[in-house]
């Protein structure tokens, strides 16, 4: 066992962990005050929920066996028969790799809960998560990480989950807002708590080090690459996002800057080790403005409410990223690139399989999500009733509220009442204060 690797790869763990509170953070400050506590469970209860289906069925249905290249087998229903101690390539046990993967199998879903806050019921949700993680992600995982991978085979380059994660997440969050349909009233511009979003995408940016970096399972020239150049597309599209702002509207926002800085992470995702600094800009820049373009442009038009642009970040920036790996991507970078992408004189055998993989994923994707939710449909209702998004999803699905600033406001009240009822008796007491300050300072 490499301890250097292994210990690397396990706080790359940790951090990737740490993103979904960070996520729940991002979401929960961008919601009305009456979907906080609704949105914040749907994302941090994909924690519990997923760890519990990886355990069960997600490595052995990912990594075991192989039929037909699009999924294992069961043959290690909760890791029965895995040796966890035995080692990969790069000289992590087994079971540290699984924990790495199941994080990914967490942030994952708990992505596409910002297109359906605030009419979505929780129960149709849990459901809907058991079954997309087993019939969608595991077989993604299977065919893009998995070497016996239908995509994998074909040389598809993903180097931390642009087809697997976002893509697949962000389709995943038109699907069902589509199925949703609007809601009541759109009230985005009233956010709950700025400075949770701010909060919210620092720890993003903080665990996308384990996201990207660690998927390199080794400290080595790999992992140094991608976290550079996780950076440099991260502050392109922070400051690229930010200057459409400025031409568009002629301010600046906080939540925009934010906004970009996720596409920016989404967007070098599936390229960070497989690229120079200078395509990781490119990247950067792209993926901002083309996120940019269809949340401000094209979206309005389309007509379809998802509710925190999850589509608009995850799944075009994604896209985005997964495309131009085929443009960047250069031996020099990873020996793991055996034919350059088109920049670099490789021509377009690269960029095809890349959208070959990634027009596969959103079709794959659209189809099984569709499929999941009309036959869930059946069985439970997907919305709540008209009443209860009224209301908000925070009392009407879980009987709770986060607004402290509420309980504070009304003692504040009762204080303030207090003063003005017993004026002339506090008006005596402070100047009995007074006239005891005065005296002793003489």
């Amino acid at each position: 066992m490499n301890l250097a690797n292994t210990a690397f790869v396990l706080i790359a763990s940790i951090l990737v962990l740490f993103m979904t509170p960070g996520l729940a953070f991002f979401y929960g400050g961008l919601v009305t005050a009456k979907n906080v506590v609704n949105t914040m469970l749907s994302v941090f209860i994909m924690t519990g929920v997923a760890i519990l289906l990886w355990i069960s069925l997600g490595y052995t249905m990912a990594f075991s066996g192989d039929i037909l290249g699009v999924v294992g087998n069961l043959k290690h229903v909760f890791m029965a028969g895995i040796n966890l101690a035995s080692l990969t390539p790069t000289k992590i046990p087994v079971g540290v790799y699984s924990l790495f993967q199941m994080m990914f199998a967490i942030i994952t879903p708990a992505l596409f809960v910002g297109a359906i806050v605030g009419r979505i019921r929780f129960k149709f949700l849990l459901a809907f998560l058991a079954a997309w993680s087993i019939l969608i992600y595991y077989p993604m995982v299977h065919l893009v990480w998995s070497p016996t991978g239908w995509l994998a085979k074909l040389g598809v380059l993903d180097f931390a989950g642009g087809t697997v994660v976002h893509i697949n997440a962000g389709v995943t969050a038109l699907v069902l807002s589509v199925w949703l349909g609007r809601r009541l009233k759109v009230d985005s511009q009233h956010h709950y708590n700025l400075p949770w979003v701010l909060l919210g995408t620092a720890i993003l940016w903080i665990g996308w080090y384990g996201f990207n970096a660690g998927s390199a399972l080794a400290i080595n020239s790999v992992a140094v690459q991608a976290a550079l150049t996780s950076t440099i597309a991260t502050g392109t599209a922070m400051v690229v996002w930010m200057g459409l702002d400025i031409w568009t509207t002629g301010k600046p926002t906080l939540v925009g800057v934010c906004t970009g800085t996720l596409c920016g992470l989404v967007g070098i995702t599936p390229a960070a080790g497989y690229v120079t600094l200078l395509g990781s800009i490119a990247i950067g820049g792209l993926a901002a403005i083309t996120s940019f373009c269809f949340v401000n442009v094209l979206k309005p038009k389309l007509g379809v409410d998802d509710a925190l642009d999850a589509f608009g970040c995850h799944g075009v920036s994604g896209i985005v990223g997964s495309i131009l790996t085929g443009v960047f991507a250069t031996k020099s970078v990873n020996s793991a690139v055996t034919t350059n992408g088109l920049a670099y004189g490789g021509g377009f055998h690269l960029l095809g399989i890349q959208l070959l993989a990634t027009a596969f994923t959103i079709i794959f994707v659209a189809a099984m999500g569709c499929l999941l939710i009309y036959l869930l449909r059946l069985v439970m209702p997907m919305r709540v009733n008209a009443t209860e998004e009224k209301l908000g999803l925070d009392q009407g699905e879980h009987g709770e509220r986060a607004d402290y600033t509420i309980g504070l406001s009304e003692r504040l009240s009762t204080y303030t009442a207090d003063q003005e009822r017993y004026a002339n008796e506090f008006k005596g007491q402070l100047q009995h204060l007074q006239h005891h300050s005065s005296t002793h300072s003489v």
